[in-house]
């Protein structure tokens, strides 16, 4: 056996881990660091700003997949310790759990919406209801296939080498390769922003449904290059280890004094910290650029980036300092790096110069690998500490107990934030209903951009009659789906949030029957257009069958433009309630007010009958107003600043109060090793 010199300290050939082992460890921090913050994040952000629903019940419904990990969690590690196959104890639980994750984050994103969906609800609370349990239960899915890998992968890391600073040197590959993927996944709500994903008047969860697909398309191969990859060298040790009951694993694990205490620690740090993560996400958007949703995506995936890249390089720091202050002293650093990042950004968030909100991001990001990648090598140490005291190894118990209370943390923040959001008076409402706008501006342009460049009307006259008549039949089929929703929607019981507002139902009435009248006006239009289109023969004249095409261009326009003007009116309306209803933030929803109205007045004066140039023009105009009508009041602005700075700064007085009661030191982890080994002999 022979020794070798690292970081100050004699580790053994057999306790160094070979690059190939520590590249495909590594690498399995893909699921835990990159995809289980995407999902968390993600679906809160993208399900209140996107769909509409509500911040304090996406929060709850957040909390419910930690609460079944509770169950999850510990029978996973048990069983993982418990599980002898010709393949490992581990092993088969990463290639089954990574194309769980795969298939189910991809589940996630396909929530069922639009206009027909909806109309099968009489209201849109049952509808957001439909959407919250769709969410629950795929979510649910997905933490659970998490679970099944990252369990048996983290307990595996802590098995894999004996030595008290190697350990650390596995679990900060995972952190390095974890944050090197992390560096695309801010970038996926602006991937999901682009009109290539999510289509023309679609929103980010349409985005998100095609984006999930090309990450599964990633994450499959990976799982089967980790099952055949990956080495137990601790299988043989414990192939013949006598099976335990799971709630005399359970018991045991919970009465080891010092994996509470750095699990409490973890478990303060993680539910304060979390707030960053979530209602972070709202700040670039809605406080540095106004509510402008394309800005503040591109703010954010240049911080999520300048995060992972920090994350990357700080593996580097953090494997010279730990072997020379000891783990405790370097986690105490950790701490306190955060606790100055959440300081700063008081300077930081600063709409004048956008990107000084970078600063605190590093500062963060260095304390967070720091802290996460000590706390499951720690584990390691204390599952030592324990085969010493019982002859038992219990990796798996031990991680899935502390990576539940990591998991709880964060579904007691995205709970708490939740309320939170709701509490700052977060208008989710006046966001969607100026997505659903943006998106009828969004497909009336793109109808435009095509008849304008003059590619609809290229080709032979069998061609353009060809494309012609399928356009129309395009156009009739939507309209006629369309006039559905409008009859489903007349009928439907009144929106709550406008009961205090004068005539309002009766308004809304009038603009639907309006609505109606139009739409079976253009269907009949399309159809009488479609009969002259069978009885034009393939041997007209090209110019003759150009100027047939375009002057049925109009016709192809006007039902989105209806959508337009429809939405247009929801959006006066709720802003008109939300001016009665609200006293802290009157003067804002009545300036808001007035903007949407000259909107809407412009929207009133287009005819699709205007030549596409000037059509386009006055579009334009329209899309470039839209943006300032997301704006949120100045009081929930300042509110949502003070929570997310405030609340991770007061978590961390009880964080460094538990990690100062934390009493396995670096000599007693040596000695432990040592000790080890003699009994092995």
């Amino acid at each position: 056996m022979k020794e070798i010199v690292t970081g100050g300290k004699n580790i053994t050939t057999d306790d160094k881990i070979p690059f190939s082992q520590l590249a495909a460890y590594g690498a399995g921090g893909i699921i835990p660091i990159a995809l289980f913050n995407v999902a968390g994040i993600l679906v809160g952000l993208m399900g209140n700003i996107s769909l509409g629903l509500s911040a304090f019940w996406l929060g709850a419904i957040l909390i419910v997949p930690r609460l079944w990990d509770a169950i999850s969690d510990p029978i996973i590690g048990h069983l993982s310790d418990n599980t002898r196959t010709r393949w490992g104890r581990r092993r088969p639980y990463l290639l089954l759990g990574g194309i769980a994750v795969a298939l189910s984050f991809v589940v996630i994103w396909w929530i069922p919406k639009g206009a027909l969906v909806h109309s099968w609800f009489p209201t849109d609370s049952g509808f957001h209801v439909f959407q919250l349990v769709y969410i629950l239960i795929s979510l649910l899915i997905f933490f659970t296939a998490v679970t099944v890998f990252e369990i048996p992968h983290g307990a595996l890391g802590m098995e894999m080498t004996t030595d008290y600073h190697e350990r650390t040197r596995l679990f900060s590959a995972k952190s390095f390769v974890g944050n090197l993927f992390a560096m695309s996944t801010p970038w996926l709500f602006a991937l999901a922003s682009m009109e290539i994903f999510k289509g023309p008047g679609g929103n980010e969860v349409d985005g998100m449904r095609y984006v999930s697909i090309l990450i599964a398309a990633v994450l499959i191969p990976l799982s089967f290059w980790w099952f055949f990859k990956l080495r137990e060298p601790g299988f043989k040790k414990v192939a013949t280890q006598k099976k335990t009951p799971f709630w005399e694993d359970m018991k045991h694990t919970a009465s080891n004094r010092n994996f509470i205490m750095l699990t409490l620690t973890i478990f303060t740090l993680a539910m304060g910290f979390n707030f960053v993560s979530l209602i972070g996400s709202y700040i670039p958007i809605f406080f540095i650029y106004g509510g402008d949703k394309v800005a503040g995506a591109t703010l954010l995936g240049i911080n999520g980036t300048i995060w992972a890249i920090t994350g990357v390089l700080a593996v580097f720091p953090l494997n010279w300092i730990s072997p020379r202050l000891g783990k405790r002293k370097t986690l105490t650093i950790a701490i306190l790096l955060m606790v100055l990042a959440q300081v700063s950004k008081i300077v930081c968030y600063n709409p004048a110069h956008p990107y000084l909100v970078l600063l605190p991001t590093i500062l963060l990001s260095t304390g967070m690998l720091f802290f996460f990648t000590l706390g499951s090598s720690m584990v390691g140490d204390i599952c030592d500490e324990d085969e010493l005291k019982t002859g038992h190894r219990s990796e798996g118990s031990f991680y899935s107990v502390f990576w539940w209370f990591i998991k709880l943390g964060t579904a007691l923040a995205s709970l708490v934030a939740g309320a939170l959001i709701v509490y700052t008076l977060f208008d989710e409402t006046q966001v969607t209903k100026v997505d659903s706008l943006q998106g009828n501006i969004g497909k009336l342009r793109s109808k435009i951009e095509y008849w304008q460049g003059d590619e609809g009307l290229k080709g032979t006259s069998t061609t353009l009659l060809e494309n012609t008549k399928e356009t129309t039949n395009e156009a009739i089929d939507e309209s006629k789906l369309y006039l559905v929703v409008l009859e489903k929607e007349i009928v439907k019981k009144q929106n709550e949030t406008y009961q205090n507002i004068t005539k309002y139902k009766t308004q809304r009435n009038e603009k639907l029957s309006e609505a109606i009248s139009v739409t079976k006006s253009i269907i009949a239009d399309l159809e009488k257009f479609n009969l002259q289109l069978v009885n034009t023969n393939a041997s007209t004249e090209d110019s003759l069958t150009k100027r047939i095409r375009t002057a049925a261009i109009p016709l192809f326009l006007k039902q989105d433009l209806v959508k337009a003007r429809l939405n247009s009116f929801e959006l006066l309306s709720h802003l008109e309630g939300q001016s009665l209803k609200t006293k802290k933030s009157k003067e804002h929803y009545i300036k808001i007010l007035e903007n949407s109205g000259g909107v809407d007045i412009r929207l009133a004066n287009i005819n699709t009958y205007m030549p596409l140039e000037f059509l386009d023009n006055e579009l334009n105009t329209i899309e470039t107003e839209i943006v300032q009508l997301t704006q949120q009041s100045p009081y929930t602005l300042l509110m949502m600043r003070v929570v997310e700075i405030g609340l991770p700064l007061f978590l961390s007085i009880f964080s460094i109060f538990f990690i100062m009661r934390y009493k396995l030191t670096e000599k007693r982890s040596h000695e432990i090793k040592k000790l080890l080994e003699q009994k092995n002999l």
